[in-house]
């Protein structure tokens, strides 16, 4: 099974699209402000959707909810092909354009509603049947880190699509074909990592567990500090990432002036020089750090002392990322986006791990939803106001870069959570909330 599920990963981070998102935005002529918006959007549909889904995995099978996951993604990615070509062609006006875009995020929402957390929950439902419960962190980091090479190798393939096409719309259809494929992946998955699935659930039942997994997450203390933990760390990484493409762009194109001044290219086919080598390095160095992320665990149950020496390193890293972005050094912002991506990937195993510790797990899917949901609400919050952020610092040219607040504002929430850290939490106290909830 750690074959298909390292499969799945590899399968599921052949997007395309994710290196050239706010390119592609851009091409069909949206501003900062309206990706921001098209993403708070994405969030909050993620937001409305992401616990019923986990609840109807838990009770109505996960490998279900996998398939029709992946047909939601595959929607949404004929929608942004077709209408994001509409636009650049002239074709469709803005104000036909963006409901467009908003349907095409709602379907996206759906996928990662039915998936985030659902195929965590089957991993770890696996391992208890094998008895492997304590390999966690590092049975996922590995896993995970055949998702990071997944997304080294669709990079160079991106990069290539882009290239071939002077067009960032098209990587969109391309998408569908790597997740077809996963969908039939799933087929191969035995029964058994479904959990306790009932015949005939009813609406009812689902609401109950829904509602028992909501309790203990917000009365278990440890449960909600990891929950508020994800809406700092994940909730910005996921707000800002994609800024690290208009740096790639802008840092490429004198490089290729210099180096290919007899060739006439693109300015999309310029800015594949530098975003295929930084992604594919930035992945495969990720996937090291997801496949290792164990090794900065000394001993079971010492994942929160981890933790909290991670939020004091992102600290220092966003310090010293902040001069060189607001100078516009770009070898410095490059650097400092694959640090902390490679910080990304050694914090969510780890996360991963301390959420399973401290959860029933019949629960699973339904608990890790709605830490995906948690997330869901600080990047609905975080991506429109530094948007609009970045937007204003452009107009105006304070700094020579505009995307100087992402330093500011990265070394907050990681100071704050450094401050308020626990050196450790004792394990599995689910079992004493789980009294709370059935009394």
């Amino acid at each position: 099974m750690l074959r298909r599920f390292s499969l799945y990963g590899f399968l599921k981070n052949q997007q395309y699209y994710d290196y050239f998102l706010l390119l592609a935005f851009r091409q069909m002529g949206l501003s900062y402000f309206l990706i921001g918006l098209l993403i708070a959007f994405r969030e909050i549909m993620i937001n409305i959707m992401e616990i019923p889904t986990g609840a109807i995995a838990d009770l109505c099978g996960r490998r279900k909810s996998m398939i029709f996951s992946f047909l939601a993604y595959i929607i949404s990615f004929v929608t942004f092909g077709l209408s994001g070509m509409a636009a650049m062609e002239g074709k469709l006006a803005q104000h036909i354009l963006m409901p467009l875009l908003f349907l095409a995020m709602a379907s996206f929402a759906m996928g990662e509603a039915f998936r985030t957390g659902t195929h965590k929950a089957m991993i770890f439902t696996w391992l208890r049947i094998q008895g492997r419960a304590e390999e966690r962190t590092r049975v996922y980091g590995y896993t995970r880190s055949w998702s990071k090479i997944g997304s080294a190798v669709s990079v160079i393939l991106a990069c290539v699509f882009v290239f071939v096409t002077s067009n960032f719309i098209y990587v969109f259809f391309f998408a569908i074909i790597p997740y077809i494929i996963n969908i039939i992946n799933f087929l191969g998955y035995p029964g058994k990592v479904d959990g306790d699935i009932r015949e005939g659930t009813t609406i009812g039942e689902v609401a109950q567990h829904l509602k028992g997994a909501l309790v203990v997450s917000v009365k278990q203390a440890t449960l909600r500090r990891l929950m508020f933990e994800s809406m700092g760390f994940e909730g910005f990484f996921k707000a800002s990432k994609d800024y690290l493409q208009p740096i790639l762009k802008a840092a490429a194109l004198p490089v290729t002036a210099a180096l290919f001044a007899d060739i006439e290219l693109t300015v999309e086919q310029k800015s594949v020089f530098l975003i295929g080598p930084v992604f594919f390095l930035l992945f495969i160095v990720s996937a090291l750090a997801s496949r290792n992320a164990y090794r900065l665990v000394d001993k079971p149950g010492h994942e929160d002392r981890t933790a909290r020496l991670l939020w004091g390193v992102s600290v220092a890293i966003f310090l010293a990322l902040l001069p060189g972005m607001y100078y516009g050094v770009h070898w410095i912002m490059i650097t400092g986006f694959v640090v902390l991506y490679v910080m990304q990937n050694l914090w969510r195993p780890i996360l991963i791990s301390r959420f399973d510790a401290h959860t029933d797990e019949a629960r699973g899917a339904t608990v890790l939803s709605i830490e995906s949901q948690a997330k869901s609400v600080s990047t609905m919050i975080i991506a429109p106001l530094l948007g609009l952020t970045i937007d204003m610092v452009r107009y105006r040219g304070i700094g020579a870069s505009e995307f100087w607040p992402l330093g500011i504002l990265g070394a907050v929430i990681a100071l704050g959570f450094f401050l308020t850290a626990r050196s450790g939490t004792p394990v599995q106290d689910w079992a004493r909330a789980e009294v709370k909830v059935n009394a």
